[in-house]
């Protein structure tokens, strides 16, 4: 995963720490797009953008939920 940090761009490696640093690491404590963006002190529409990027890439699952959706990382880094 480490080789994958990498090939992430600066903004898509500060939604993943942020995502460690608040506990988004595993289904049980998916967090929402405000949340991450609240701890990278970023406008939630980039976060938003940077979390498709990653879903695409495989770093990130989203979760469908009735209020917000619930984003977790898939792989510990």
């Amino acid at each position: 995963m480490v080789e994958l940090m990498s090939e992430l761009d600066s903004m898509e490696q500060m939604v993943v720490k942020a995502m460690q640093e608040i506990g988004a690491t595993k289904d049980a404590s998916p967090k929402t797009a405000d949340d991450i963006a609240k701890k990278c002190n970023r406008p939630k529409g980039l976060i938003n953008n940077k979390l498709v990027n990653l879903i695409q890439k495989g770093v990130v699952k989203r979760i469908a939920r009735e209020k917000a959706a619930g984003y977790y990382l898939l792989h510990k880094i």
